[in-house]
């Protein structure tokens, strides 16, 4: 069993913090602790049921035990992993050993947790876990922001852009796309108005996070 200590509460705006362990005395024990810390818990005993949850798609971080009935926490991770869910997972086991916990790595895992561990190892590591997801989900908005963006751009504006992130000059995209160097200018203006970009260097910036080169 691990050591669970007291700790104090701090404000973490609820984000949602799956556990999957079909140990219901490990289960509650986990779950208590993560929302005494002000997590958004959500519990369960088969990971069919999480999987088919309405939170899946946006929880920060699973607590998932390696070995379940019936199951493997593996498998588990090897789902979510095969569905594109980037949830981070921390793997919880009282079978822990090197091999084990190189493959949980190795496959993406967060963290290794082996029992006993300590209350405050869990709450770190969730901490952390849920800091890389929403950073990671941030970046994707963003992306995704940047996308709608460039899909308001007219073909030749797309042209010029690529020209631009490709680090050729005005009179180099003009030669290329046999138009006027004027015209080229003009493109451009209009591109990065659309792009909503100040510089040339963000325009390239854009151009990287939507892997034009």
């Amino acid at each position: 069993m691990p050591t669970f200590t007291s700790s104090k509460p701090s404000l973490i705006n609820a984000q949602v913090v799956f556990v999957v362990d079909d140990d219901e005395v490990l289960r509650l024990a986990v779950a208590s602790l993560l929302r005494s810390v002000g997590y958004n818990v959500r519990e369960f005993s088969d990971p069919n049921e999480m999987l088919a949850h309405s939170l899946a798609a946006v929880a920060g971080c699973l607590v998932l035990d390696v070995r379940l009935q019936g199951y493997s926490g593996f498998d588990l991770q090897h789902r979510l992993s095969q569905s594109g869910n980037r949830m981070p997972i921390i793997f919880i086991t009282g079978y822990g050993d090197i091999p084990m916990s190189v493959r949980a790595m190795k496959a993406g895992a967060a963290n290794f947790l082996t029992k006993p561990f300590r209350s405050q190892e869990l709450i770190d590591a969730v901490h952390d876990a849920v800091a890389i997801h929403e950073d990671y989900v941030e970046k994707q908005r963003a992306i995704e922001s940047l996308r709608k963006r460039f899909e308001c751009l007219t073909p030749r504006e797309r042209q010029v852009m690529g020209g631009v992130v490709s680090g050729f000059l005005n009179k180099q995209i003009a030669s290329d796309l046999d138009v006027s160097e004027i015209t080229v200018k003009l493109h451009r203006a209009n591109m990065m108005r659309k792009m909503h970009v100040n510089t040339i260097a963000d325009v390239v910036r854009a151009g990287h996070q939507l892997e034009m080169s």
